[in-house]
């Protein structure tokens, strides 16, 4: 038996009926999205693709693929494409907003708790449930996306690559870049053998000339901007200048490529060594924070500046850190159809697609060594991949299903 899709307003629906929908629909996502950026993915493909066919199992493959080479936290900036189809530059806003709002208040909320009592509070009980509950959630959109995006035994061949790649040690955007140029040549070399005439033309030289304009526009108004223009003169002054933290924070949200992990790397470098704004403790516990709530991991940037400049301080990292990825999403939304208009970019977004596939597996295998460490994780695991791939229930029920049997199962000394 599978769940209905819920009745959803037709595109061409008033402007404010679209845009109270995308409110909804990914405020009640930043609520739930435990489990980082393949599982915020992962749930974002089950409301608008699975339910609300808001956009073709197709398209949102060709975002994924494209959002993973820009800078920025990709599961926020594919919130943005789906709000941008929806309802434009302001449906983007709205989209992307309503995701991190729940995020950043209930981080800043911990963060008021961590100043005003020293401690973090006790969740893990709940995160041994939620865990699993949100690995089955990943494992359906893994396979409905990997059903669309591995067409065949080429595409199948590139994806195995990029996993062992990825296994080794290299990079998310070298080994998806790689990929995606090693498929390209070679599905346009195959494509070219099995048709005859001539292939098909590529983008009008007007349309690609504007779409590279724009982007090179984008990039050129967030240049990284120097570290000696947020070089810390806390020490002296007592406080983080407003300033200062929001020109670092708005340079992180402009470079950041990668997971939360990079994050992890780039603010210990900079905020605990070279600039000596937090100590290693408060670094980990702000890293702990982002972890366990739902939403982006980089409202971790919420904590971070609450702890050295106030609300105002809060205000201004979550802005910082954010605003890039309104730019970078809004930029690139209208050129990836364009991409799939000639041979060459549309087989660069297909391997591009299975790579970004493989990184979604091999980020499942590692959640799953890192989570089923124990009879309870697996009996909640194994029951909510049941009722996500037989009976399509929402993920939201999922979730707070497994909070629930993991909180019995710590009360009951399980």
């Amino acid at each position: 038996m599978s769940t209905p899709p819920p009745t959803s307003a037709p595109p061409d629906a008033p402007l404010g009926a679209r845009l109270g929908e995308l409110a909804r629909v990914f405020f009640k996502l930043g609520v739930i999205g435990f489990g980082g950026p393949a599982a915020h993915i992962a749930m974002m493909e089950d409301e608008v693709v699975e339910r609300r066919r808001w956009l073709s199992r197709q398209h949102f493959l060709d975002l994924i693929g494209a959002t993973n080479l820009i800078p920025g936290p990709n599961s926020t900036e594919m919130t943005m494409h789906v709000g941008y189809a929806r309802a434009g530059w302001v449906g983007l806003a709205v989209a992307g907003t309503s995701f991190i709002v729940p995020a950043a208040l209930s981080t800043g909320l911990l963060a008021w708790a961590y100043v005003k009592y020293g401690t973090l509070p006790a969740v893990e009980p709940f995160l041994v449930g939620i865990k699993p509950a949100v690995l089955a959630v990943i494992l359906g959109a893994l396979w409905r996306l990997g059903k669309k995006a591995v067409k065949g035994w080429m595409l199948a061949v590139l994806a195995a690559l990029v996993s062992v790649l990825l296994v080794a040690g290299l990079s998310e955007i070298a080994a998806l870049v790689l990929g995606g140029v090693a498929g390209m040549l070679g599905l346009v070399a195959l494509r070219r053998r099995s048709t005859t005439g001539d292939p098909p033309k590529d983008n009008d030289p007007d349309d690609s000339d504007k779409a590279k304009a724009s982007i090179k526009r984008g990039w050129l108004a967030l240049l990284p901007i120097p570290a000696g223009l947020v070089q810390a003169t806390a020490a002296a002054a007592g406080a983080v200048p407003l300033w200062k933290l929001g020109l670092f924070f708005l340079k992180v949200g402009a470079v950041l490529y990668g997971s939360g992990y990079v994050l992890i790397a780039f603010l210990e470098g900079d905020l605990v060594n070279d600039y000596g704004w937090l100590t290693q403790q408060q670094l980990l516990d702000a890293v702990a924070i982002g972890q366990f709530t739902p939403g982006p991991v980089l409202t971790t940037a919420t904590f971070i500046g609450y702890v050295l400049g106030g609300v105002p301080g809060a205000v201004v990292a979550t802005v910082g850190i954010f605003l890039p990825a309104f730019v970078f999403a809004g930029l690139l939304h209208p050129v990836v159809p364009k991409l799939r208009t000639s041979p060459w970019t549309a087989a660069f977004l297909d391997a591009i697609n299975a790579a970004a596939v493989a990184l979604m597996a091999v980020v499942t295998v590692q959640l799953g060594l890192d989570v089923l460490t124990g009879w309870v994780p697996v009996a909640i695991f194994a029951g909510a991949a049941v009722l996500a791939l037989r009976y399509k229930v929402n993920a939201a029920w999922l979730v707070l299903g497994g909070a629930l049997a993991g909180w019995l199962g710590a009360t009951l000394g399980l």
